[in-house]
């Protein structure tokens, strides 16, 4: 396989900068979350009637605790270097999950929340699953993939999007969409699973297959969206008007005019996230580790969110920092 431009295939856009405190939003000029304490593996606070908090785990990673509930959206934890940040990108590393990083944060799970099937999204889902007996939703793909890695069947849902899933305290909506390209116009890893293959063994046996996003509607809470990469089919989106948007980084330009569609689309959030970011391929340690291009590009995406929706706040997460919408 060629080699890549690092990235490519991956990512997307989001932005804009505002603080916001693990308590709540802090009202005022927009500017970068500040570092927390070295990072530890989080330990949930009791959990109360309606308490929500959101954690990021990098890439589009999302620890959400609601209640007595947990839901994780594309857990990546094991971070492995595939030499992708530094120019020589293997595509047949192996898919070594790292137990060691997920075992103290990964305490629990009831619903695990799939957007697509690369490596930097899926790869860990299967042990997840396994581990805590999480029910994995995601396109037809990743319940083939699943079953190849022995998750059981009862454990997985297919999706396809325009699905409502009522949770009782939460309720999750699947919307149809799409991954990002390159410059290329492509993408790295196409194609779908139609059956069960052989277990993956390298990043390049992880396919796309497919990408959705996700709406959480919390009761007497906020509505979140999450997406895992950065294209969007805006006709998918009509009366979603989530509070917060969870928005990945844009590497190409490629996709047009992706930003002002998704949050027109949207309706404008009132709080804009931007995710997948940082360099994860080193440990979730904060201040994240970010490429200086990618720094660059974040920047550009927080003038541009602040340009077409100037009401919007931005927060440019922490790892594993409670954020409360």
């Amino acid at each position: 396989m060629p080699s890549l431009d690092r990235r490519r295939f991956l990512r997307d856009a989001a932005a804009t900068t505002a603080l916001v405190s693990a308590g709540g939003l802090v009202a005022g000029t927009a500017t970068p979350a500040q570092a927390a304490p070295p990072a530890a593996a989080p330990t949930p606070t009791t959990p109360r009637k309606g308490a929500v908090s959101f954690r990021w785990w990098g890439a589009a990673g999302w620890r959400v605790d609601i209640g007595e509930r947990t839901v994780l959206v594309d857990p990546f934890l094991s971070r492995i270097d595939t030499g992708l940040f530094t120019g020589a990108f293997k595509t047949d590393t192996p898919l070594t999950v790292r137990t060691d990083v997920i075992d103290p944060r990964v305490d629990r799970a009831t619903t695990v929340l799939v957007t697509h099937t690369h490596w930097d999204h899926f790869m860990d889902v299967p042990y997840i699953a396994k581990r805590t007996g999480a029910r994995v939703f995601g396109t037809l793909t990743a319940y083939h993939l699943g079953l190849a890695y022995g998750v059981p069947s009862t454990q997985l849902s297919a999706v396809k999007g325009g699905e409502v899933l009522d949770f009782g305290n939460h309720t999750i909506e699947v919307v149809g969409s799409l991954h990002s390209r390159n410059p290329s116009y492509s993408l790295a890893f196409p194609g779908v699973r139609v059956s069960q293959p052989a277990q993956p063994a390298t990043i390049a046996d992880l396919p796309e297959g497919d990408t959705l996003g996700y709406l959480l509607r919390v009761e007497g809470g906020p509505s979140v969206y999450f997406t895992g990469a950065s294209d969007v089919a805006e006709r998918n989106l009509t009366g979603l008007a989530p509070d917060v948007a969870m928005v990945a980084l844009q590497n190409a330009t490629t996709t047009g005019d992706y930003l002002p569609r998704l949050l027109a689309g949207l309706n404008y959030p009132k709080v804009v996230v931007p995710v997948h970011f940082d360099n994860f391929e080193t440990p979730l340690e904060n201040p994240p580790s970010v490429a200086e291009t990618d720094r660059t590009r974040l920047n550009d995406m927080i003038a541009a969110v602040r340009r077409i929706s100037p009401r919007s706040r931005v927060l440019v997460p922490e790892y594993e920092t409670a954020y409360h919408f």
